[in-house]
């Protein structure tokens, strides 16, 4: 039975003061609280800046204090509650604490065991940009969130186009709270704290990292249709304008979505794998007719198309197009003979993913997010009876502590003194003043992970010092598109080990992994864990000591119904409500635009898990088995809407494809050099507005009539001289920049740093990327520690290039190795090439 006691969670000695305002400060602590961390958070006399009930779950299981920072007193009582915490968090523009009084470097000098978390918007290293007004879509504008937003925006000709998700603010708390906790455990390590910056900017970067990746000559075997109808249109001069419909002749029959017997859409998300399509086709009832109409399956498809038997393989994405649509007419009839509730059942039984789409509001309000503890309920001091997002992350053995967490509860300066006083600190004796190391040095981790969510995570691990081997199957159960082009970016700084663990030999190799790792990561349900030998008690007989990170798509802190069921990043967007807000109904929904959009958040959630658990093991000696999924994560990024109560408004957020911005004062214009601007403003900036040239007269418009007034004045000027005149009054405004143009912009050859010194954006173009490519990728650099070590991470290797290497250390000798290579029960590649072509 899981223990309810909040005395077993992993943060419960250590002490916070938030500072944070927005989202990403705020979302930071109360992760950390969740977690069983003390916060105290810091308001101003007028309360929130942003005013929004989301403000009720960001500051759960907190104590609130107000606090006039300008003032000798505010800042004296500021400095006070500074003196009792081991983590200070804040999120405001570079300098902005400093002139307040709080000078987080002077700090560290007094108190070197102190951890200062800063999460501006952009980089204090960022000469150009650290001072902008950096609203979250300033943020996406600037680093072209917005623009190319996914295929079928850009066949559509939709461009740019807005979205209301959080990204940056979402991508950064998760960044910054994973490393908030790795520094923490570090301390434990070495006795110093740290000094740590994330800018937003940069995390929304990492978040779209498998969007940024170039690969110079491409193969065209992995490409889409909609990519190359993309091609093909722009080298022909031919318009964007496919309409919805037109778009869905162009998506894989596995990967895409139908309309069921209730009118509900379907989403089939069944590409790539080995047995997922094939299960699907036999439960749909197609299986046979089609094999008997020449579908075939190739045995070995990371063959050169050329040595392939026929034209086609079932589990390969993307299917030739002749085949995609003769499969797609079938599944579209036979999804018309039952409802979506019943293909849910039909699919998670079966273990194949799929899953209805859902609005947000459904999702709230559903009996698998309530029970599983996805969704929680807080009676708030305002708002009463309400319904928040669950815990983002958890430990097993304490995970049923953090489904009833407290109401936020204002109280006074000496309360909050009080109750951080009351809770002792017991630092470590400090190892080495000046230490630079990395916050990872010596941790041993073995992945077993597929896809993107668990490599990610650990590959985000690899850049703090962590020594990862990365064990795949001898014969791979997913295509090439998705190990070896996805692989690019999360199996960078790992070594690559094949083996066929359902062998006795390879069994066996796998323990002898497990024994010698004090990290383990997987992402599987709990029958694949149980399976593997991996469940608690197995674990123990072999590895005691050993973390046990599991990663799946549709878990939560407690059982739920649907919590075995297999899924991916495109499922929990359909399953939470994120595809159908993105395309604007139940007949149109889009995928949210970007490859990993909540994997590689996901990712991030198994790290910060597994800070928390080498935390508690260092201080307690206790070993835990941290836990996340995609759907937990997929709350974080719908935080600012993900709400319900008695009075609760409309679910009334943006949506759909016409979508432009918040309201006139917060969106896109068009200006006269043919691009467009994100404009983000609020009332209160009206009189500043009314400053800028070719804006006069604004405060006199009435409110229903901004949009035309500001459309006009926009194509008065370049989008350039806009963005200038805007920023000089301190108003949020970007131009709507593309990833291309930002990679073009901030790439340098490979130079073996990180990229934490380049700014807000970072590239490095590795010429001899083991590939034959020329790879341009994204660095390691959203996360900025002053003590603590980034390395630069080695490009991701061949699959099985370690393989003999890793068994030598393990004991085995050359000949061992050849017998076990000759009966399949280890192999040194999957194919002739990396990339098979």
């Amino acid at each position: 039975m899981i223990a309810s006691d909040t005395s077993l969670l992993p943060l419960r000695d250590v002490k916070v003061v938030d500072f944070g305002q927005y989202m990403a400060g705020p979302a930071v602590a109360m992760i950390l609280a969740d977690l069983g961390a003390t916060v105290v958070h810091i308001d101003p006399p007028g309360g929130p800046l942003w005013k929004t009930p989301a403000n009720a779950t960001l500051n759960r299981n907190k104590l609130i204090v107000t606090l006039d920072l300008k003032t000798p007193q505010g800042l004296e009582q500021a400095l006070a509650l500074i003196e009792e915490a081991d983590i200070l968090v804040e999120n405001f523009r570079p300098g902005v604490m400093s002139r307040m009084g709080i000078d987080l470097a002077t700090l560290r000098v007094a108190r070197p065991e102190l951890i200062t978390l800063s999460i501006p918007g952009f980089a204090s290293n960022d000469e150009l940009r650290r001072d902008w007004r950096a609203f979250e879509s300033v943020i996406a504008a600037q680093s072209g969130v917005f623009t190319d937003m996914g295929l079928n925006r850009v066949l559509m000709g939709i461009n740019p186009s807005f979205s209301p998700l959080p990204l940056a603010s979402a991508y950064g708390t998760m960044l910054a709270a994973s490393a908030v906790v790795l520094a923490l455990q570090a301390r434990e390590r070495t006795g110093l704290g740290d000094q740590v910056e994330v800018p937003l900017a940069s995390a929304v970067m990492e978040g779209l990292s498998y969007n940024s990746i170039k690969i110079d000559n491409y193969p065209e075997r992995y490409k889409t249709q909609r990519e190359k109808e993309i091609e093909r249109r722009r080298t022909e001069g031919l318009p964007m304008n496919l309409t919805y419909d037109d778009l869905q002749e162009l998506l894989d029959p596995f990967y895409r979505s139908y309309k069921c017997k209730d009118g509900r859409m379907f989403y089939v998300v069944c590409p790539s794998h080995k047995h997922h399509a094939k299960r699907c086709l036999q439960a749909l009832g197609l299986y046979d007719e089609l094999v008997a109409e020449g579908l075939s399956e190739e045995e070995d498809t990371y063959l050169p198309l050329s040595e392939w038997k026929s034209d086609v393989s079932l589990g390969v994405y993307p299917l030739p197009k002749a085949w995609a649509d003769r499969i797609s007419v079938r599944m579209k009839n036979v999804f018309m003979t039952r409802t979506a509730k019943e293909w849910e059942r039909i699919f998670g039984r079966g273990k194949f993913p799929g899953a209805p789409h859902r609005w947000l509001q459904e999702w709230i309000n559903d009996d698998h997010a309530e029970t599983a503890g996805l969704m929680i309920e807080v009676d708030d001091p305002e708002y009463g009876p309400m319904t928040q997002p669950g815990p983002m992350v958890w430990l097993e053995e304490s995970a049923a502590a953090m489904v009833h967490p407290k109401a936020r509860r204002a109280v006074s300066y000496d309360e909050a003194l009080r109750v951080l006083s009351a809770i002792e600190t017991k630092l470590p004796r400090v190892r080495q003043k000046n230490a630079r190391d990395g916050w990872l040095d010596g941790v041993r981790i073995l992945d077993l992970c597929n896809v993107i969510a668990g490599p990610h995570s650990v590959a985000y691990l690899a850049r703090f010092g962590a020594k990862v081997i990365k064990l795949d199957p001898a014969k791979p159960f997913y295509d090439c598109w998705n190990t070896v082009i996805f692989g690019m970016s999360h199996m960078r700084g790992k070594r690559s080990m094949l083996t066929d663990i359902t062998q006795p030999e390879g069994r066996a190799i796998l323990e002898a992994l497990v024994k010698a790792s004090d990290v383990i990561v997987w992402n599987a349900p709990d029958r694949q864990v149980q399976s593997m030998g991996l469940d608690t008690e197995s674990l123990k007989k072999l590895n005691p000591d050993a973390i046990f990170c599991k990663l799946d798509c549709f878990s939560g802190p407690l059982p739920g119904p649907r919590s075995g069921y297999l899924g991916y990043d495109d499922l929990v967007q359909a399953t939470t409500g994120i595809m159908t807000r993105f395309g604007g109904s139940m007949d149109t929904p889009e995928e949210h635009a970007h490859v990993g959009t909540i994997d590689v958040m996901c990712g991030f959630g198994g790290s910060l898990g597994i800070a928390a658990a080498l935390y508690q093991k260092l201080k307690t000696g206790r070993t835990g088995r941290p836990r996340t999924s995609l759907s937990a994560l997929s709350n974080l990024a719908q935080l600012p809407f993900c709400y319900d109560y008695a009075r609760r408004g409309l679910f009334d957020e943006p949506a759909g494809r016409e979508v432009v911005g918040h309201d006139a004062l917060s969106r896109f214009y068009y200006t006269s050099s043919d691009r467009f601007v994100l404009l983000s403003a609020y009332e209160a900036d009206l009189p500043r507005l009314e400053q800028v040239p070719g804006l006069e007269g604004i405060s006199q418009v009435p409110a229903d009539g901004r949009a035309a007034f500001l459309a006009q004045a926009f194509m008065g000027a370049r989008a350039a001289d806009w963005v200038e005149r805007l920023q000089a009054a301190d108003i949020g405004a970007s131009i709507c920049e593309n990833l291309e143009t930002i990679r073009a912009y901030n790439s340098r050859p490979a130079d073996g740093t990180p990229g934490t010194e380049q700014g807000s954006y970072a590239f490095s173009v590795f010429a001899d990327h083991p590939s034959g490519h020329t790879v341009t990728q994204l660095d390691p650099f959203a996360v900025r520690p002053r003590r603590g070590k980034i390395y630069a991470l080695e490009s991701a290797e061949k699959y099985g290039a370690s393989t003999r290497a890793v068994l030598q250390e393990l004991g085995h000798s050359e000949e061992q190795i050849d017998a076990l290579m000759a009966a399949g029960v280890v192999s040194e590649s999957w194919s002739a090439s990396y990339l098979p072509t």
